[in-house]
Parts: C-alpha cells; structure tokens; sequence
C-alpha cells in the first residue's frame, strides 16, 4: 500500500512564495514600496508664520489709520459741486490740522455753527484777520481778486457782499457752487475749535477715486 503524500506545515507560503517568484513582474510597480511623503521643513513653516504677521499687523495699522486719522464721510448736498457732488464718499483727514494751519482753499469739514448735529463741508476763502467781499460773483480778499478756477462760470452768483473782516481764530467757508451753497454769506465764519477736518480723498464712486485739489 502506498503511503499518504506528506506536506510539510508551510507547503502553503512555500507555493505563494514559488508563484510570486516565477512571475517577478506579474504586479508590476505596485510591489514597489511606496517613498514616504516629505515633511514640511522648519524654514518652511517660519515663512508662513512671518507672512500671517506682516498680514495681521497691516491690517492693524491700516485700521488704526482709518479710525484715528482718516474718517470716511458721505458728502449730502450739491454745494461743493462740481468737485464733489451728492452721496460721494470721502476720506477726511482728521490729524493734518493738529499741526499745520489751515489755508485759503483747503476743503474743510466742521460742525455747523448754528446747529452743531449737522456737518458742513466747505472751502476756505477767508483767514483770521482777512477783509473779504463778493463783487458781482469775484471774490476779492484784503483788495485783491482772488483766482477760483475751481468754480465753473455758471455755477457763480452775481450778487454784491459788502466787505467782512474775519474775527480771530475764525475763517470765511464758501460752497464752489456758489448758486446752491449756505455757507459765511448767510450765517457768518466758522470758529476754529469746529473744523475737525480737511478732505483729501475721493473713494467712491470708482470713476473719481483720487485726491481732492
């Protein structure tokens, strides 16, 4: 009688080994094994965390500009036409006056002086201790005509002002739509402690983004 076949405990592995090793490139890459992925270096990381902080203090700073010296302002109102005109928005600097003086021409914000509630926009005309009057639409300060070409031929009055002396610590404000403005030709000069600004920029709408003259 013959005897059983015997196999020994690991025939199984021994023929998957022996299948394996008789058809080598059967599997192709994918015995292959597999490179680790690489790891983010230090220099890496410490770029990144140097960017979020240029970004976080920026916006800081510009946060900082906005609030304390810059202050954003809708302009009401067509009296600083053609220059500015109704719903505009502009940035209004708040520090400049601190520790220069304000000048003929600047566009200035202030509270009203009979209603301090209400903000008026206008432009300096007239200095402490000037002599200014309108003559027919020409606008003469201490005896001489001053050049507005800021202010278009139709948007001028001709009417007559008789001659008014700037108090001190106050100055003459006039709108440069001169047919549409209330400004020191009805109501009188504007104390200093009321300026609380000059305009300086146009942000919107887009197509007048930029500096005020």
């Amino acid at each position: 009688m013959d005897e059983p076949e015997r196999f020994p405990w690991n025939a199984p592995q021994d023929q998957a080994r022996a299948e394996v090793e008789a058809c080598p490139n059967e599997a192709g890459p994918a015995l292959e094994t597999a490179s680790p992925a690489p790891a983010v270096s230090p220099a890496r990381w410490l770029d990144l965390r140097v960017w979020v902080r240029d970004v976080v203090v920026s916006v800081v700073i510009a946060a900082v500009v906005i609030i304390f010296l810059y202050q954003p302002v809708k302009v009401e109102g067509t009296s600083m036409m053609p220059w500015l005109t109704d719903q505009e928005r502009i940035f209004v600097n708040k520090f400049v006056y601190r520790f220069g003086e304000i000048r003929q021409g600047d566009i200035v914000v202030f509270w009203f002086p009979l209603d301090s509630s209400k903000s008026y926009i206008k432009r300096v005309i007239g200095l402490p201790g000037d002599v200014v009057e309108i003559d027919r639409g020409t606008v003469i300060v201490n005896g001489k005509p001053i050049q507005e070409d800021y202010v278009p031929p139709q948007y001028r009055d001709h009417l007559i002002y008789k001659p008014v002396k700037v108090e001190p610590d106050s100055y003459y404000v006039l709108g440069d739509h001169r047919n549409a403005s209330n400004d020191s030709r009805n109501w009188g000069t504007v104390e200093r402690r009321l300026i609380y600004g000059k305009a300086v920029f146009v942000y919107w709408p887009p197509a007048k983004f930029g500096a005020l003259p």
